[in-house]
């Protein structure tokens, strides 16, 4: 009788203090932007909050500017799983600096990615086309849709801030000099049909791309060298501005891809927040996520289902043994 009872005793104190620790995580807000990765990330932060560590936790819809103007001012949503912080890095800054919003951590830990890139096949034929000298050198072997005399430079599509940029470096290597006209695709879509269509062909390509993308998870590309290091000062004074005249050249600069808390948040949940903090893929990791997605047509929370029960190595070493356990027990 006195061991039925010890036995009681213990499981009446262990469900207790699963009452508590189930009440040690709250109310919590996530923003699901409107586009792939994010959401993706969205629905990964969700289910592991909600079955990890009891919170709980709801989506709500967001966009860059408008949930990081709404995070500073109102303080809500509590969470922005990826935000790209250069298009509103001071705002976000100034947003630290009066304790209203915290960086948690990268969601890509080695930034957003931009480039002049060439298929990985003709690199293994010219290995010189890792750089631009190398590719200036092969000129002619980039064929232009148009025009037999000149070589095929495919830039971004009009209209997209990447238009400016690589119109400034192309101008800059003095590219057109060297033989190159640069092609306007004419629309996302059809830049990555050309790259498919190239790579499915094994026919030479070059132009601009940018990580992480469906297209960089199923293809294999290699980013060109310019042999001039990174300006940082030189990208956001002069290479993305409409209006600079002189540019020079410099490579992409990694753009930081980080996910915002608000203080409020941080503060009230530390378990979760720290769990934020250790949450991050890399580029390619997300860009292969990414080609999944659109091979299988899955929305965000189809890929977050494929990604918990595909890659635990992934994602167990950024939660706690207990959280995984119960994630694991969940799926």
């Amino acid at each position: 009788m006195k061991s039925v009872q010890s036995v009681l005793s213990v499981t009446l104190l262990s469900a207790a203090c699963f009452s508590v620790s189930a009440q040690e995580c709250g109310d919590i807000t996530i923003a699901d932007m409107n586009w792939n990765s994010a959401s993706f990330l969205a629905h990964i932060d969700q289910f592991i909050l909600n079955e990890g560590y009891q919170c709980s936790a709801e989506l709500v819809p967001g966009d860059s500017v408008p949930t990081g103007t709404s995070m500073i001012e109102k303080g809500q949503p509590d969470i922005a799983p990826e935000m790209w912080t250069n298009g509103i890095k001071e705002a976000l800054d100034k947003g630290v600096a009066e304790k209203r919003l915290r960086y948690a951590g990268k969601s890509l830990v080695d930034g957003g990615q931009e480039g002049f890139w060439v298929p990985k096949y003709m690199v293994e034929q010219y290995p010189e086309l890792k750089t631009i000298e190398g590719v200036i050198k092969h000129a002619n072997l980039f064929e232009h849709p148009e025009d037999p005399k000149a070589s095929a430079f495919y830039g971004c599509p009009a209209g997209w801030t990447c238009q400016i940029t690589s119109e400034h470096l192309f101008n800059a290597m003095q590219l057109e000099q060297k033989g190159f006209d640069m092609v306007d695709p004419g629309s996302g879509a059809a830049l990555a049909g050309i790259i498919a269509k190239s790579y499915e062909r094994q026919k030479p390509w070059f132009g601009y791309y940018w990580s992480p993308t469906p297209v960089l998870g199923k293809y294999e590309m290699v980013m060109v060298d310019f042999g001039s290091g990174t300006d940082v000062e030189e990208f956001r004074n002069c290479t993305t501005q409409p209006e600079c005249e002189s540019p020079k050249v410099t490579m992409y600069p990694p753009a930081p891809v980080h996910t915002i808390t608000t203080e409020s948040f941080a503060t009230r949940e530390p378990v979760a927040y720290q769990y934020l903090s250790q949450r991050g893929l890399t580029n390619q990791q997300m860009s292969q996520l990414l080609a999944w997605m659109e091979d299988n047509q899955a929305d965000a929370e189809e890929a977050m289902f494929y990604f918990l029960e595909t890659y635990p190595e992934l994602w167990k070493p950024w939660v706690s043994p207990q959280a995984a356990q119960r994630i694991e027990t969940a799926l």
